[in-house]
């Protein structure tokens, strides 16, 4: 079928680096150079790699259909609206007989395909855009396709995976090209509102009104390796400030680097990343199956110890009281000191010791994907998660990499946005602490520093779904708050929450920070004082320093703890959550 499709195709396009089209007179399987690394590659072997040279992975496009093959579960798509095709609105001199050529060259009517499919057994709506129909360009019959596919999806209430390819708006169109940017973004947001998920792939290229309309507006944004995204073309860009681009503008990882792109996914993962974020948003563990019965073991465990404990007359035995006694055998300072080891668990330790399949999104939407701040969604006890943790390093290069675990206003929008991605669709939010404090340095007030951690506590203190926050290490200030408006909040018996720093709050109060020591025996700064003060709500034991060798039993007992905490706040309503939340806070 394939091969059919190659010998329609007149010629080798010669327009892009990333694109595979052999000539119809040389048979298939003869010798071609890729026009990227220029090595002899064999185009039955492009075609088996899912269009990927062989020799150096450059990525060619994919045809519309070829794209459904590798995609959705094998005979399952229903395309829609196929007879559908463009009109000349402007009545613009030779467009419709261009329209016939690109139809007797590609065979599709327009430059998108849409209908419903499954992917892993799950059902979604799929929407494909191919280049080679006028560079995908958008016009009339583009838009009016991708806005019945969603209202179709919102009225049955499936999902729906569009992949973008495109050059823009469709010139030959004019006015009436650019009205379908408006038309099919209103119509993801009636989508978006009945609380169903939109996914975004974007491919080789993405610019123009696409981009400037629907491509940019998934719930979660996957883009392939290398692919051109940007609302300007960079030939236009370099016209109009007289400067070169620098390598790698407006690729997919420069995307993801500057918060726009929630993970960039090479193309053979793609269908099994895809599978995944379904199942997630389904609501319905993978096919696989261990996590639900590992789940389902789980709440057994869990009711029985209940019961042990209802049957003794002490609920709460377990939780704190071991812990309160422990916490006199060391000073505050020595807390201080203990909770700051480089040598302690990190947010993504206890993500990985913790949670199912955890799959990251990077980015704010706005400026930056912060590395202090690591989020995603990810199973637990059967049931969909988002997880978010302010994240450390250990060496010193990884510090840095990490900023030291100090987010910036781009840290703290990237959970915001997750947070609410939660809300939207139902699934309890855990939040792990470790920081210093909120980087405070000139670019983080640019930014809006204050901005971005005031706008957190409000939008928390009103979030419709279950809020646990985990202090794992240090909690300093309103940069650890900024992520601690839980319906509860817990910490581990060696990690600290406080004001500022001890060598800040001496260096404030007595102008000398030589007398943390101290200070920290002033602030209550440690987990069991903070519980008598009722500021926090658990103690997790650490019956040993929190380490590689003690992750496991710390996390055994921490997943106890969040089995319950699940069965009794996702028994709440959106209301009743945050209304006990606002009490929690209210009443301190």
């Amino acid at each position: 079928m394939l091969r059919d499709m190659f010998k329609k195709t007149p010629r080798w396009a010669a327009s892009s680096a990333q694109e595979l089209v052999p000539s119809p007179e040389i048979p298939t399987g003869m010798w071609r150079k890729c026009n990227k690394c220029s090595a002899p590659i064999y185009t039955d072997d492009v075609i088996n790699n899912q269009y990927i040279c062989p020799k150096c992975g450059g990525y060619f496009r994919v045809h519309a259909r070829r794209r459904v093959e590798i995609t959705a579960d094998e005979n399952s798509f229903e395309e829609w609206d196929d007879s559908l095709c463009g009109k000349n609105p402007l009545n613009f001199p030779g467009y419709e007989e261009k329209l016939s050529r690109m139809h007797a060259k590609t065979n599709l009517e327009e430059a998108v395909i849409t209908g419903k499919a499954r992917i892993d057994g799950y059902e979604t709506v799929l929407g494909i855009m191919d280049a080679r129909f006028l560079m995908g360009s958008m016009g009339q019959a583009v838009g009016e396709k991708i806005t019945r596919a969603f209202e179709r999806a919102t009225k049955e209430k499936l999902p729906v995976i569009l992949f973008c390819c495109s050059g823009g708006a469709r010139m030959q169109e004019g006015i009436v090209s650019l009205m379908q940017m408006a038309k099919t973004s209103a119509a993801i947001k009636k989508h978006s509102e009945a609380g169903l998920l939109y996914v975004t792939v974007l491919t080789d290229p993405t610019t123009g009104g696409v981009t400037a309309s629907f491509a940019m507006l998934g719930d979660v944004i996957l883009a392939e390796p290398g692919a051109l995204i940007g609302f300007a073309g960079p030939r236009v860009i370099e016209q109009t400030i007289g400067q070169k681009l620098p390598d790698g503008f407006q690729r997919a990882e420069f995307l993801q680097e500057h918060g726009f792109v929630d993970k960039v996914v090479p193309r053979k993962e793609m269908r099994s990343t895809l599978a995944a974020i379904l199942a997630l948003h389904a609501g319905t563990a993978p096919h696989k199956g261990s996590e639900t019965e590992e789940a389902k073991e789980r709440e057994a465990i869990l009711e029985l110890a209940e019961e042990e404990i209802r049957m003794q007359g002490r609920r709460e035995a377990y939780s704190d009281l071991s812990s309160a006694k422990k916490a006199k055998n060391l000073s505050p300072w020595e807390r201080v000191q203990i909770s700051r080891k480089s040598s302690r668990p990190t947010g993504l330790d206890y993500i990985e010791g913790l949670f199912v399949d955890f799959i990251e999104f990077h980015g704010d939407r706005f400026y930056k994907d912060d590395k202090a701040i690591v989020g995603g969604i990810a199973w637990f006890g059967g049931r969909p998660v988002t997880v978010i943790a302010q994240q450390k390093g250990r060496s010193t290069k990884d510090n840095i990499f990490r900023n030291f675990g100090m987010p910036s206003p781009d840290g703290y929008r990237k959970a915001l946005r997750l947070m609410k991605q939660a809300e939207k669709f139902g699934r309890p939010i855990i939040c792990f602490v470790d920081t210093p404090g909120a980087f405070c340095g000139m670019e983080a007030e640019e930014r809006g520093q204050g901005e971005a951690i005031a706008r957190n506590l409000l939008e928390m203190s009103a979030l419709k779904v279950p809020v646990l926050s985990i202090v794992i290490g240090e909690g300093g200030s309103g940069g650890a708050l900024a992520m601690a408006v839980g319906n509860e909040v817990w910490m581990l018996e060696n990690s600290i929450y406080s004001i500022l720093s001890p060598e800040g709050f001496a260096s404030i109060l007595w102008k000398d920070s030589k007398r943390a020591n101290e200070a920290a025996k002033v602030m209550r700064i440690t987990a069991a004082e903070l519980k008598e003060l009722g500021i926090i709500d658990r103690i997790i034991s650490e019956a040993e320093e929190a380490g590689k060798e003690t992750l496991p039993d710390i996390c055994d007992e921490m997943r106890k703890q969040i089995l319950k905490f699940m069965k009794r706040y996702t028994a709440m309503s959106g209301e009743e959550l945050a209304e006990q939340r606002y009490m929690r806070f209210r009443n301190m």
